[in-house]
């Protein structure tokens, strides 16, 4: 049964380095958006879902599927989170 970190609450609570459970929202050209339980969604950037190239994320994600992530950077002044999938 999917539920998210119990202890993210708010984008404050995020820290370089941690795996969170997350479920994708969004799916761009240039990656996928990621909810992990927080007001702002964090961005897997394309280059970031997979350790191989892919021309497009849909090759790896798909809307609704609940992913692995590892949180790369936290701008808590313009409401950013990069993270990467952990595959």
């Amino acid at each position: 049964m999917f539920a998210f970190d119990p202890s993210v609450k708010t984008i404050n609570d995020l820290r370089e380095g941690m795996i969170l459970p997350g479920i994708i929202t969004n799916i761009t050209k240039f990656g996928a958006f990621v909810d992990v339980g927080i007001k702002e969604n964090g961005l897997v950037h394309i280059s970031r879902m997979t350790d191989r190239f892919i021309n497009d994320p849909t090759e790896v994600v798909t809307l609704h599927q609940h992913v692995t992530v590892k949180v790369l950077e936290v701008d808590e002044t313009r409401k950013r989170v990069s993270l990467s999938m952990i595959v």
